[in-house]
C-alpha cells in the first residue's frame, strides 16, 4: 500500500461515530480537512463512497487516499543559536522552550533547522531528508535542552546506532503534579498512538512499541514533585505520557495534564538536562549539561521552599 492510501477498520469504541469526525481523529486531520476529503469522493466505506454524516459500525472499512503533501521550501535563517558543543562531525544545541526543532506546515519558517542552515550551510546529515537535516532526535517545541546535530551521514549514523542501542545518555529534569511515595522508580510501559484521538500518544498495548523510563526525586513541594529522569527508550512524548500515566502528569502540560493549564508556564515545565555518547569518529565519551532556564527556575520558586529535598544526584 502506498505511504498516501490507508485502510482502517472501525473498532467498537468507534461505533455510532461520524465519518468526518473518526477519519479526523484517526489520520491527524482538522475535521473540515476530513469533510472536504470525503466530499472529494477520496473516501469510501466498505467499498462505497459516503457521507460525511454517515454513523459508523463496528468492522466497517474506511478506506481511501490523502493528497500528497506539498513540499516545503526550508530557507536559512539568522537565528541566534545556543552551541554548548561544535566540531567538524556534529554540534551540541541548548534549545530554547517553544522553538519548534524542524518545519512542518503549521511551523514553515523560525525552527532550530532554519537556524542550523543558516549557520552550517551543506554541512548537515542528509539522512532525515530535506526537512530535518542532521536531526538525530527531537525534542518538543515547548521542551527546553540539549539537543544534538549530525554534520555528515558517518556522524548520524554512529548517533543513531547509539540511540537504538540505548547507549546514548538523556537526562530530563520536570515538576510533575502530585507527591511520589517512592524516591525513585521505573515506568516500563509501551506506548502507541491513543486509540481515539490520534494526535495524542497513550500507553496501550495496541500497535505500540517498549517503552522505558527511570525517575529520581530530587525535591517535594505541596502538590508537586521535582524529578530527574532518563529515557532508556525514546518514544514520542514519552516522558509526559509516562507521568500521566502514573498520575502525575508534567506541570503545564495541556495536552496530557489537567484541563486547567499553569498558563504562566506556557507549555510543559521539562528541560532535557544532560545528554551523552560516545563520539561516532574519535570513540571518546562526550557529557554535556544544561542548566535550568529561567522559566523553569521562576516556577520552581513559586512553589516556595521544598517539604522535603534529597541529595543531589551524580
Amino acid at each position: 500500500m502506498e505511504e498516501n492510501t490507508f485502510c482502517l477498520e472501525v473498532p467498537a469504541e468507534a461505533a455510532g461515530k461520524r465519518l468526518d469526525g473518526f477519519l479526523a481523529g484517526e489520520q491527524g486531520l482538522t475535521r473540515s480537512a476530513a469533510q472536504k476529503l470525503i466530499e472529494s469522493g477520496c473516501v469510501l466505506v466498505e467499498g462505497k463512497p459516503a457521507a460525511k454524516s454517515l454513523k459508523l459500525q463496528a468492522g466497517w472499512r474506511v478506506e481511501g487516499e490523502l493528497p500528497q503533501p506539498e513540499e516545503l521550501a526550508v530557507e536559512p535563517e539568522d537565528i541566534p543559536l545556543d552551541i554548548v558543543y561544535e566540531d567538524a562531525d556534529l554540534l551540541v544545541v541548548n534549545k530554547p522552550k517553544g522553538m519548534v526543532v524542524h518545519p512542518a506546515p503549521g511551523n514553515p519558517c523560525g525552527t532550530l533547522v532554519n537556524a542550523l542552515l543558516a549557520h552550517c550551510g551543506d554541512s548537515l546529515s542528509g539522512i532525515n531528508g530535506v526537512i530535518r537535516p542532521g536531526i538525530v532526535h527531537r525534542i518538543d517545541k515547548d521542551t527546553s535542552g540539549l539537543l544534538i546535530v549530525a554534520k555528515n551521514d558517518f556522524a548520524h549514523q554512529g548517533l543513531a546506532e547509539q540511540i537504538q542501542a540505548h547507549s546514548f545518555t538523556r537526562e530530563y529534569e520536570a515538576v510533575v503534579y502530585g507527591s511520589f511515595r517512592e524516591d525513585s522508580g521505573t515506568v516500563d510501559a509501551p506506548i502507541g498512538r491513543h486509540p481515539v484521538e490520534r494526535k495524542r500518544m497513550a500507553v496501550t498495548e495496541k500497535a505500540s512499541r517498549r517503552a522505558v523510563t527511570h525517575f529520581w526525586v530530587l525535591a517535594r513541594y505541596g502538590g508537586f514533585t521535582h524529578l530527574r529522569l532518563r529515557l532508556e527508550t525514546g518514544r514520542t512524548h514519552q516522558i509526559r505520557v509516562h507521568m500521566a500515566y502514573l498520575g502525575h502528569p508534567v506541570a503545564g502540560d495541556p495536552v496530557y495534564g489537567p484541563r486547567k493549564v499553569i498558563a504562566s508556564l506556557e507549555g510543559q515545565c521539562l528541560h532535557a538536562r544532560k545528554i551523552g555518547f560516545i563520539h561516532p569518529r574519535t570513540g571518546k565519551y562526550l557529557e554535556f549539561t544544561s542548566e535550568l532556564p529561567p522559566y523553569f527556575q521562576r516556577f520552581l520558586r513559586s512553589l516556595g521552599q521544598p517539604a522535603e529535598s534529597l541529595p543531589p544526584l551524580g
